[in-house]
């Protein structure tokens, strides 16, 4: 049986961590970003879905 194919999300950093609470920092670092304008691609997963919106002000998210 052929497995589906996944889409994925490109995730980039546009704002500092300075003031932010710890939670939110350590979701940040979750989702794989180190810097300010460093970008990652994850998964279109629920489980990634909710890490970004917890920490959506903080992001700014395109198709891959």
């Amino acid at each position: 049986m052929a497995k589906k194919k996944q889409t994925q999300l490109k995730v980039t950093l546009v704002k500092g961590l300075r003031g932010v609470t710890h939670h939110h920092r350590d979701t940040v670092r979750g989702l794989g970003l180190r810097r300010t304008n460093h970008s990652v691609v994850v998964a279109d997963v629920p489980e990634m879905r909710g890490m970004i919106n917890k920490v959506n002000y903080l992001l700014r998210v395109e198709p891959a």
